[in-house]
């Protein structure tokens, strides 16, 4: 497929059929660069420096929605911010983050996306769709050993085009420079991002997001106690700290800490405070923060990183039977299991509490084993 040059795609990013051009190449055409538009428009938004590039791939705002069922189970009022609903390849909150970094791949004229994580990674999976969309190649770095057979986030990698690296037990992209040394001797231009997407680039889609959430509180009367969310690579956390600030967003950030640490990482509450200090700079806002400005609960890891237990079982079932909603087994699973059990503790304020859903749902069909639990007795 053969993508037009910048300056030839229109202010509505339509595309008219060539002559001679079929219905079917028309189409193949307009869908390989839709979002091939890099928005400098950031004056718009008052908490964001207007020569930032960024690339259209997210469907936004998210919807703000109560969980009425949940917050008469709780006693406690809930809210649900819908980022499993951004509309790349079946959605999450790692869109934020690569409308950036998209952005600046495109804005440096590079030919190809590179990133790692897990196999089940549902950043890799956002990368994979977002590199189909604007007509990049795209190569996914991934832990673990290559399946008999592709399912979940792993399937719609290879349908979306990705090619798989795999890295044994190295599921935080630790092979990337050495196969991004490979593509540029083979005359590619990759550009590199950062495990789940977590820098002070990335995070700009969360100081954006913070914004979004306030005036979406603004306009419902509400004013938020508490904001939880699954903390795993730091970005999202990072970003909603530094976005807050900005956004008069008074709301306690709360992050459930997804990954148990390893033996010499930074301790992660120090990357996040990083990257809020970073983001903040490179958006230009005017904030200092500090240790007390990270809220962490790590208390809720379990087993591990993808180790499905009680927990995450319980809470995959309450939303899904009280609200309809699905959360996956690895993070947001996770995250609101936490919730609930803070929230029968008394952990938080008066509320509303906001639950941040950051999407996943396509990994609970790789977990059916772990989630399928045959009751006592049967």
């Amino acid at each position: 497929m053969i993508c037009p040059p910048q300056d030839q795609i229109g202010e509505d990013k339509a595309l008219v059929p060539r002559a001679g051009m079929s219905i079917d190449s028309a189409l193949l055409t307009y869908c390989d660069c839709p979002s091939i538009v890099i928005d400098r428009q950031h004056d718009k938004d008052e908490h964001m420096k207007p020569d930032i590039p960024k690339a259209k791939l997210g469907f936004l705002p998210t919807p703000l929605a109560p969980l009425g069922r949940l917050s008469k189970f709780l006693g406690l009022r809930v809210l649900i911010k819908r980022d499993d609903l951004t509309g790349l390849a079946l959605g999450g909150n790692k869109t934020r983050k690569l409308e950036y970094l998209v952005g600046a791949a495109l804005a440096e004229g590079c030919d190809t996306l590179i990133t790692g994580g897990a196999a089940q990674s549902n950043h890799c999976r956002q990368t994979a769709a977002a590199a189909a969309m604007t007509g990049l190649d795209c190569h996914l770095v991934l832990g673990g050993e290559e399946p008999e057979l592709a399912g979940g986030n792993l399937l719609l990698d290879r349908l979306l085009g990705a090619t798989v690296h795999w890295c044994g037990p190295l599921r935080k992209g630790e092979k990337i420079p050495e196969i991004a040394d490979e593509l540029r001797r083979k005359g590619k231009k990759p550009y590199i991002i950062p495990y789940g997407g977590s820098n002070a680039l990335g995070a700009l889609g969360f100081v954006e997001a913070a914004a979004e959430l306030k005036s979406q509180l603004d306009a419902m009367g509400e004013t938020a106690s508490d904001i939880v969310f699954p903390s795993s690579s730091g970005g999202t956390h990072g970003g909603l700290i530094a976005g807050a600030a900005a956004a008069g967003l008074r709301a306690r950030i709360v992050g459930i800490q997804i990954d148990k640490g390893e033996a010499g990482d930074l301790p992660f509450a120090n990357r996040v405070l990083e990257i809020a200090r970073d983001s903040a700079s490179l958006a230009g806002i005017a904030a200092s923060f500090s240790n007390r400005d990270v809220h962490l609960e790590s208390g809720f890891t379990g087993g591990g990183y993808g180790v499905v237990g009680e927990l995450e079982r319980d809470a995959i079932a309450l939303l899904a039977g009280l609200e309809g909603i699905l959360v996956d087994p690895v993070y947001t699973g996770r995250a609101f299991g936490a919730l609930v059990k803070l929230a029968q503790a008394g952990a938080f304020g008066s509320g509303p509490v906001v639950f941040w859903h950051t999407g996943g749902s396509p990994a609970i069909f790789s977990y059916a084993n772990e989630l399928t639990v045959n009751p006592a007795g049967s």
